[in-house]
């Protein structure tokens, strides 16, 4: 049985949560909650550096979320999240790549507004929109006029940039001048593995209440 360790909230997990779900394995799923558990001694033998998520199957401890997603891949191969073609492979490494090196940095004062502790300046925000965009336009020349990066099929490239595709309109990134991604999006969104996976109202509200607590006492 694989054992999963994972944060609900943490994009960084749910990829691989995504990825659990599309491919219809069976895990247990160990919640980790970070206030502490994730020093435990059982948790550090797992992972050294002590974050999430890490995937534990027959005794292997696999971390980090582009690993555990290759190892998924090569372990259970069907269904598969791998594209086919060279030029299919590529544009999905692309997708992953850009999403990690640009989209997250690029959006992450956006993502402080929205949720209410951000305290950056506007002309800071205007430029983390553009960025924003910048990546916004990538995708949707990668994606074409197909329902997924990979044509007909979904990849890796759809669960890594599409689990940050329900926050673009919370982000402030004008999803109705990408018709072709608000299309993709949406098509993500009414997969089960999405609903599952997709934070509640009240799982946004707690963890809004823990970081403006965290700033708080920081800021004493």
């Amino acid at each position: 049985m694989l054992t999963f360790y994972h944060l609900p909230l943490s994009i960084n997990s749910r990829r691989v949560w995504v990825a659990l779900l599309e491919k219809n394995l069976s895990f247990k799923a160990q919640v980790m909650t970070l206030s502490g558990d994730q020093f435990a001694p059982e948790f550090m033998a797992l992972n050294p550096f002590h974050h999430i998520p890490v995937l534990v199957d027959d005794g292997l401890a696999v971390i980090e979320s582009f690993a555990i997603l290759d190892y998924l891949e090569a372990k259970h191969p069907t269904p598969s999240l791998l594209a086919t073609t060279p030029a299919g492979i590529a544009t999905m490494r692309m997708v992953q790549m850009v999403t990690v090196n640009e989209l997250v940095p690029a959006i992450n004062p956006l993502f402080k507004k929205m949720m209410g502790f951000g305290n950056d300046p506007d002309d800071a925000l205007e430029q983390a929109q553009q960025k924003a965009e910048v990546v916004l336009r990538f995708y949707a020349d990668q994606l074409g006029d197909g329902p997924f990066f990979g044509g007909e099929q979904i990849t890796l490239a759809d669960v890594v940039a599409g689990t940050y595709a329900p926050w673009f309109e919370g982000l402030g990134l004008p999803m109705a001048h990408y018709p072709t991604l608000q299309a993709w999006a949406a098509r993500l969104m009414a997969r089960p593995a999405w609903q599952t996976t997709q934070p509640t109202e009240a799982d946004l509200a707690a963890f809004r209440d823990r970081m403006q607590q965290r700033m708080a006492t920081q800021g004493q």
